[in-house]
């Protein structure tokens, strides 16, 4: 078994029912690329082996038994460090959290599982998911093993960079502003977000309860459909999870999509949009119209509004949501004289700078006085961007973008700027905004060999039709455009 193999969950699946590797063998294999690798990429905080080992015994006592074997079967996996993990250390990259052990399993790890996934551990992440370049990270950055001293994309880095380096097969990440798609993008992997509700937030902890969405990071499309297929589905304890049918999204995969109309939106084109990504991403419509897909020019004339209206509702979200790290219930306690002083050096000590302004801006919008000026408006305008989707849906079957204006800037290039790093989630933030699915797939790579992202959006709970588009532009070599 070559150590620099790079595994599907397929050719997993045939290597352990022909015997030619044992679960045990490749858990081990994974374990050792990231024992050689990860002191350089820092894209794994904690790892579960003890978890790991067990799962690989029981997939290779299947095996032995020659019993059928379930759908991830020995598959290694890695998640990002803001899901519960039960037993295992979970930090969401802050120091509040730095010897948190949660008490539970997320949905979405235990149904992995269930399936058969084996659990490696858990990656780097943006303190709170709250980033958009893995620097936030109250454990140090992450590199991008795609584009060296570059940023690998936030706030889930750490998942995309474990994939891509090939330090785990599939891995997890979440998704409120563009935390799964962008990184994906800067990693050169595809990389998806489902609607809202298609997968059960239980065991996230959360930051913006009414924009995070959990979704996964794989080397190629139909991995990420097969782990979609497992992970997506209604759940009793998430109030926020749609009780809609679930298909078997790798099913249709495959399908013709000769006749789809795919929309392209002129805003998303304007000034801003880096000449080599623009060139990259037009190439990459090109291919899809060479495939027969239809282009269609539309509007989205809310979009110029969606990065103030995002950083709006994210940073109230984040506001409520974070007043529980306090030193009372869990986490970091720093001892005062008074309760109040606790409360104040406990989060002071704890919560990183990147946390600490989204906080205070959050409060700030939902403070008496200027809750009707900012949050309420920034609620209405949402409603205007979740509309121009569902008349341009009128019109499209889906819609392609860039991911990002820009391709993987260098480590520490705008960490002094926020405004700056907040608007590389400009093409993404809307999607979120509106609850649409959408994947980032790879679009080829700039002159200098950086990757670039294109996007594609779907009406809600269209993932299938999504996966197909991403699947057809893969198998007509997209991915190397």
């Amino acid at each position: 078994m070559s150590a620099s193999a790079n595994w599907t969950i397929s050719s997993v699946r045939d290597a352990l029912t022909a015997k030619k590797v044992s679960a045990r063998e490749l858990t081990d294999d994974y374990f050792g690329r990231i024992e050689r690798k990860n002191s350089e990429l820092n894209a794994f905080l904690t790892l579960s082996k003890d978890r790991a080992y067990k799962q690989a015994a029981a997939v290779d006592g299947l095996v032995a038994k020659g019993s059928s074997l379930p759908r991830l079967a020995g598959v290694p996996i890695a998640v990002k460090d803001v899901l519960s993990t039960e037993g295992v250390r979970t930090t969401c990259g802050s120091k509040i959290l730095e010897n948190y052990t949660a008490l539970y399993d997320a949905t979405a790890i235990a149904r992995l599982e269930a399936a058969g996934a084996v659990l490696l551990g858990k990656t780097n992440c943006d303190e709170f998911a709250m980033g958009s370049s893995n620097e936030n990270s109250a454990y140090g950055a992450v590199q991008n093993p795609a584009a060296p001293g570059r940023v690998p994309g936030g706030s889930s880095g750490g998942s995309a960079a474990a994939v891509a380096a090939n330090l785990a097969v599939v891995s997890l990440g979440t998704d409120t502003g563009g935390s799964i798609r962008q990184p994906g993008a800067y990693c050169g992997i595809p990389a998806m977000m489902p609607t809202y509700g298609r997968v059960s937030r239980y065991g996230l902890v959360a930051f913006a309860s009414s924009l995070d969405r959990i979704g996964p990071f794989a080397q190629t499309v139909r991995d990420i459909a097969e782990v979609f297929s497992v992970i997506a589905g209604w759940d009793q304890n998430d109030s926020t999870s749609a009780n809609v049918p679930r298909p078997d999204y790798v099913a249709d995969i495959d399908k013709p999509v000769s006749g789809m109309r795919i929309g392209v939106p002129d805003e998303y084109f304007a000034a801003g949009l880096d000449p080599e990504v623009r060139t990259k991403v037009e190439a990459g419509i090109a291919l899809l119209e060479k495939i027969g897909c239809k282009r269609v020019s539309i509007r989205l004339p809310h979009t110029d509004y969606a990065i103030a209206t995002y950083y709006i509702i994210a940073t109230a979200e984040a506001s409520s949501n974070l007043a529980r790290y306090d030193g009372v219930r869990y986490g970091l306690r720093t001892n005062a004289a008074t309760l109040s002083d606790m409360y104040r050096k406990t989060r002071r000590n704890g919560f990183g700078a990147e946390v600490k302004r989204r906080i205070m801006l959050g409060t700030y919008a939902l403070s008496s006085g200027y809750y009707d000026a900012y949050y309420l408006r920034a609620q209405k305008v949402r409603s205007l961007i979740a509309r121009d989707f569902a008349e341009a849906f009128g019109q499209v079957d889906a819609i392609v973008t860039p991911t990002s204006p820009v391709p993987p800037f260098k480590l520490g290039e705008r960490t002094a700027d926020p405004l700056q790093m907040y608007l590389a989630d400009i093409y993404t933030v809307t999607g979120s905004l509106a609850g649409l699915p959408a994947i980032s797939v790879p679009c080829g790579k700039t002159p200098e060999k950086l990757p670039v992202g294109m996007q594609i959006v779907g009406p809600h709970f269209s993932e299938g039709r999504v996966l197909q588009i991403a699947n057809a532009f893969e198998r007509a070599g997209g991915f190397a455009i």
